[in-house]
């Protein structure tokens, strides 16, 4: 696996092994701008790939380049785990929205990003890279998307390698589906995500993934219209048939997300024992 690999003239791509979610197994650092650079994700844990992602930004600084900042796009220890080291290190601030700030109460941010505003990058093109905060894999989780170029930093939005889990408490399945179509609306040109290669024409990706997750809350509502209340383990096997049971445990969790999801749209009530049931309205269940 090449690093860094140039993915234009200001922007380049740099992988890093990090404990992420099989079948991925390393998270895709970004270096975005020409002779202003902003390095996202500081994601290795593992302290040589820690000590090759610094001689990655001190060669920009070789080169005549000025990192500025270290941005991240969510708080997740697959994208955070250099964090600190990088900051020390290099003497970069750390950006990132309050949110996530406020979920790493031990890492000192220099910056709270907020959605909307522009990082303007200087260099033979001038760059202005718009923040956008997209919640639901994440509470802070943002991406960076510059119109010129069509480009679009996802994050953990979506992933060209395994899937991205909505987790029950740190996730939310209706902010997430929202914020995918807000992304796909951007008909960007090349995605950036942060696990797998890079996406040409994101906006496809990103609303097949959201066809796919409605497409999984039918089948909840299915399971639930033909045999009744249920809880979420008899669910599981039915909701997910079409997936390795190796997987099952992240599974749950979506299916969670799902259900609570479900649960806010008033069309499924929460019962004792935690029994799932389709809200009944007009004598006739709301399916």
């Amino acid at each position: 696996m090449p690093r860094p690999r140039e993915l234009g003239s200001d922007i380049e791509l740099f992988p890093t092994k990090t404990p992420t979610l099989p079948p991925a197994t390393h998270t895709n650092s970004y270096a975005l701008g020409g002779r202003d650079v902003i390095v996202v994700e500081p994601a290795p844990q593992d302290p040589s790939e820690q000590r090759a992602m610094i001689a990655w930004v001190e060669g920009m600084r070789s080169a005549g380049r000025n990192p500025l900042a270290i941005v991240v796009t969510h708080h997740h220890g697959d994208h955070v785990g250099a964090a600190v080291s990088l900051k020390t290190a290099l003497g970069l601030p750390l950006w990132a929205h309050a949110s996530t700030g406020a979920l790493m109460p031990d890492v000192a941010f220099d910056r709270s990003l907020h959605d909307g505003e522009r990082i303007s990058l200087d260099g033979p093109v001038v760059r202005s890279w718009v923040v956008l905060h997209t919640p639901g894999h994440a509470p802070g989780h943002v991406c960076l998307h510059e119109q010129e170029s069509g480009s679009l930093v996802l994050g953990d939005m979506v992933a060209s390698q395994g899937t991205i889990l909505i987790a029950p408490g740190d996730g939310d399945m209706r902010t997430y589906l929202d914020q995918l179509v807000r992304l796909a609306g951007l008909e960007a040109r090349l995605g950036l995500p942060a696990h797998g290669e890079p996406i040409e024409h994101p906006s496809r990706v990103l609303r097949a993934t959201h066809a796919h997750r409605l497409m999984r809350e039918g089948k909840v509502v299915e399971a639930l219209r033909r045999q009744g209340p249920r809880p979420i383990d008899s669910l599981l096997p039915e909701v997910y048939d079409d997936t390795s049971k190796v997987l099952w445990p992240l599974a749950r969790m979506s299916l969670m997300a799902h259900l609570e999801k479900l649960v806010a749209d008033g069309r499924v009530d929460r019962g004792p024992g935690d029994e799932f049931a389709l809200v009944a309205t007009g004598g006739q269940v709301n399916a």
